[in-house]
C-alpha cells in the first residue's frame, strides 16, 4: 500500500511537472535560442517593463524590441534553457539561462494572460554571476 501511494504521488509529481512546461510558450525560448527579438516580441504586452543592463523602464513593445535586437546584436545567442517555472493559469513566471558569445545571462519573466493570450510583461535580463569569483 505504501508503494502504491508513492507511485501514485510520484505519478502526479511527473505529470504536474510536465504539465507546468507547456505553460510556457515555446516560441518564447526559440525566441531567445535564435536572438531573434522580432520573434520574441509578438510575446509582449502592448507595454513591457523592461530591465537589462543599463536599461531599466517601461517600453511600447516596439521599443522593447529594438532595445532587444541592439542586445542580441552584441550578445549573440547560443542556447537558451529555462530552469525554473511557476505560478497559475492567468500568471505565469520563468527563470532561464541565455549563453551568449561574451558571456552568460539570466532571464527572468512574467507572462499574464490578456484575451487568453499569454503576454510577457515585465522581462528582466542580468548578467549571471560567476561562481568562480
Amino acid at each position: 500500500m505504501l508503494r502504491l501511494k508513492t507511485v501514485l504521488i510520484f505519478l502526479l509529481m511527473v505529470y504536474g511537472a510536465s504539465h507546468a512546461q507547456e505553460k510556457i510558450p515555446e516560441g518564447i525560448s526559440l525566441a531567445f535560442k535564435a536572438g531573434n527579438a522580432a520573434e520574441l516580441s509578438k510575446f509582449f504586452n502592448e507595454e513591457i517593463e523592461l530591465v537589462m543592463l543599463d536599461k531599466e523602464g517601461l517600453y511600447s513593445s516596439k521599443q522593447a524590441e529594438q532595445i532587444l535586437k541592439q542586445f542580441f546584436t552584441e550578445h549573440r545567442p547560443s542556447s537558451f534553457r529555462i530552469i525554473f517555472e511557476g505560478g497559475k493559469e492567468t500568471s505565469r513566471y520563468a527563470i532561464g539561462n541565455l549563453t551568449t558569445d561574451t558571456r552568460g545571462y539570466r532571464i527572468y519573466f512574467l507572462i499574464k494572460n490578456q484575451k487568453n493570450e499569454p503576454l510577457i510583461h515585465q522581462l528582466r535580463i542580468e548578467v549571471e554571476n560567476d561562481q568562480n569569483l
